[in-house]
């Protein structure tokens, strides 16, 4: 077998294009020969080094993403609904200290980043929920098993200046990688970093890797 590519999923639980990026990403590292590492980041800290804009503050963009989420949502088989008040919580509650415990996450018990990025997305752009108040974060740490004195242990964390480096650094490195957004997968193919935006270039990526697409659900195509 040949080895395995480097697949980096740079992701914030505020964008849900990157909910529906990693949902799918999820099910093809045990499909294709890659090695995924999640590279939780902050997008508010993209948005601003790289003088990019939401989709959403352009009015057309803004009513077509109301309509291209539900469908996207919908054939990529995730749960994923609209908040009742998008700007709010997109532009004034943001992401920052989520991403944080995210982050601390990944330092101190990296086995629960997945199912608490999950979880935070399930919050926010499922359930309509809050995922900025620290008895929010414990809740969607609770519900991915992470045991309530881990969780507040980690929570504790993220106001220290190592977890704050880490999410400084991640964000960094999508910056040096040239992302502009999220979701941004970086492929090392050939010993060469390539940049793939958004959560609709798999195929693209598939015939780079020379791998199949099966579509977002693959355990469905493969049948």
């Amino acid at each position: 077998m040949s080895k395995r590519r480097v697949l980096e999923l740079f992701y914030d639980v505020v964008s849900p294009y990157s909910w529906l990026g990693f949902e799918i990403m999820c099910r093809y590292r045990n499909i294709w020969n890659v090695d995924v590492q999640l590279r939780p980041g902050f997008l508010g800290g993209i948005m601003n080094a790289t003088g990019n804009s939401p989709p959403a503050m352009v009015p057309k963009k803004g009513i077509y993403m109301h309509h291209d989420l539900v469908r996207q949502a919908e054939f990529c088989e995730v749960p994923l609904k609209e908040p009742s008040d998008f700007a709010h919580v997109m532009f004034r509650k943001g992401s920052l200290s989520a991403m944080r415990f995210v982050t601390a996450v990944q330092m101190m018990h990296p086995e629960f980043v997945e199912p608490v990025s999950r979880e935070l997305w399930v919050r926010i752009w499922s359930e309509d929920k809050d995922i900025t108040e620290p008895e929010s974060i414990l809740e969607a740490a609770k519900k991915a098993g992470m045991s309530e004195d881990i969780a507040k242990k980690v929570l504790a964390s993220i106001s220290a200046p190592e977890v704050k480096n880490k999410l400084k650094e991640t964000t960094d490195n999508a910056l040096k990688y040239g992302i502009f957004g999220m979701p941004s997968i970086v492929a090392h193919i050939n010993g060469k970093p390539q940049l793939y935006f958004g959560s609709d270039r798999f195929e693209l990526l598939a015939h780079n890797l020379g791998e199949k697409w099966y579509g977002p659900v693959p355990q469905k195509s493969r049948l």
